[in-house]
C-alpha cells in the first residue's frame, strides 16, 4: 500500500499521518504527501514532493506507484486559484486513479459548505440524501463541485471512492478562539463586527462568550468534528467495503448549542456572556450513515471540545497561525 496525501502539512493531514504511521493496520503501508508551502517531519516510510496539484505533470509524478489517494487539499475564498487548485486539481488526480493499474481506493475530505452550513435554514436534519445547497463565494462552490466530480468518476469509471463531509474542524485551542471578541477570532462570524467598537472591547476584556442567535433570537446550533474523530474516520474509511462510491457526514453526534457553551463556561470557569442576534440559522448534521456503515463513532462531545481548547497549554515555540482559516 502506497497512500498519496495532499494537504498533509494542515491540522487534519499531520495528525493523520501521525496515526497512520502507528496503526498496526498499515504497518507495511508507506506515504507520499504532496506539499505545497510547508514542510514535514523526516520519516523513512515518507516521500516528499513538493508542488501544486494544480499541475498535471506535478500530480502524474506524485501519482506513481499509488495505491490510495487521502484528498485533504483545498482553499478558501481566493476566486483567482480556487479553481485551477480545487476543481483542476482534482480532475488531475481523478484522471490518473482512473488510469493506473495499482489504484484500489480514493478518499475526499469534503465540507459542510456543499450544504450551506448555518447561511440557510433547514427544518430537518441533514442527511447525504439531501440536494447541495451552498452559500455564496466560490470556497462552496468547489465544496459541491468536487462531491459531483467524484460521483461522476463512479457513473463514468465505476471508481472506488468515498467523500467524508465534515463540518468545521477543530483542534488545539481553535474553538476557544472562534468565541474571541478580539481581533484574534479564528474563522466566522467575526463578533466585533457585529456589535458595536464600544461593546467589543468591553466584551473582549471580560472574556465574554457570544452566543449566536438566529433572527428569531434562538440560539444557533452549528456543527463542528475534533480533528481526531474525522482522523479515525478516515482510517476506518480506508480499504472499508462499506465505504465503497459512499457519501458520509462526519460530525458531533449533536451540533454545538451556543447558549449551551456558554453555561458551561459560566459553570466551569466563571466566564460571563452576551447575546448576539445574526442572519445565521441552525443545522443539524446527521451522522447515523457512517455510523451505520462504517461503525465510526464520534468521541468528542460539548464539553470535552469546550475542555480541550480552554485547557490546552500552547508552548512557547507555538506561535497560533492560522494557515487555513476554519
Amino acid at each position: 500500500m502506497k497512500v498519496l496525501v495532499t494537504g498533509a502539512t494542515g491540522k487534519v493531514g499531520t495528525r493523520l499521518l501521525e496515526r497512520f504511521f502507528q496503526e498496526q493496520r498499515f504497518s507495511g503501508a508507506t506515504v507520499r504527501a504532496l506539499c505545497h508551502n510547508r514542510l514535514l517531519e523526516e520519516n523513512p516510510r515518507l516521500e516528499v514532493i513538493s508542488g501544486s496539484i494544480a499541475d498535471p505533470k506535478l500530480v502524474g509524478r506524485a501519482m506513481e506507484g499509488v495505491t490510495h489517494v487521502v484528498h485533504l487539499a483545498t482553499c478558501k475564498e481566493t476566486p483567482e486559484e480556487v479553481m485551477d487548485v480545487t476543481v483542476k486539481g482534482l480532475f488531475w488526480l481523478l484522471e490518473e486513479c482512473r488510469k493506473s493499474d495499482c489504484f484500489r481506493q480514493f478518499v475526499l475530505i469534503g465540507g459542510d459548505a456543499a450544504m450551506g452550513h448555518f447561511f440557510y435554514p433547514h427544518p430537518v436534519p441533514v442527511t447525504e440524501t439531501q440536494e447541495h445547497s451552498p452559500y455564496p463565494g466560490c470556497y462552496a462552490l468547489s465544496k459541491v463541485l468536487e462531491e459531483v466530480m467524484l460521483e461522476q468518476y463512479y457513473v463514468q469509471y465505476n471508481l472506488n471512492g468515498c467523500c467524508l463531509r465534515a463540518p468545521w474542524i477543530m483542534e488545539k485551542d481553535d474553538f476557544k478562539y472562534s468565541l474571541s471578541f478580539g481581533k484574534d477570532v479564528f474563522g466566522g462570524p467575526v463578533w466585533r463586527d457585529l456589535v458595536s467598537k464600544e461593546e467589543a472591547s468591553s466584551h473582549e476584556a471580560k472574556n465574554a462568550i457570544p452566543v449566536m442567535l438566529d433572527p428569531e433570537g434562538n440560539p444557533v446550533r452549528r456543527n463542528f468534528v475534533h480533528v481526531e474523530d474525522l482522523v479515525s474516520a478516515i482510517l476506518l474509511a480506508i480499504d472499508h467495503p462499506n465505504a465503497r462510491q459512499e457519501l458520509f457526514n462526519i460530525c458531533m453526534d449533536e451540533p454545538v448549542d451556543y447558549r449551551k457553551v456558554a453555561e458551561y463556561l459560566q459553570e466551569t470557569r466563571s466566564l460571563p456572556s452576551v447575546d448576539v442576534v445574526t442572519p445565521y440559522q441552525s443545522t443539524w448534521l446527521d451522522n447515523a450513515k457512517a455510523k451505520f456503515l462504517l461503525d465510526w463513532k464520534p468521541q468528542i462531545d460539548l464539553k470535552q471540545l469546550i475542555d480541550k481548547a480552554w485547557d490546552f497549554q500552547r508552548a512557547a515555540d507555538e506561535p497560533r497561525k492560522v494557515w487555513y482559516p476554519g
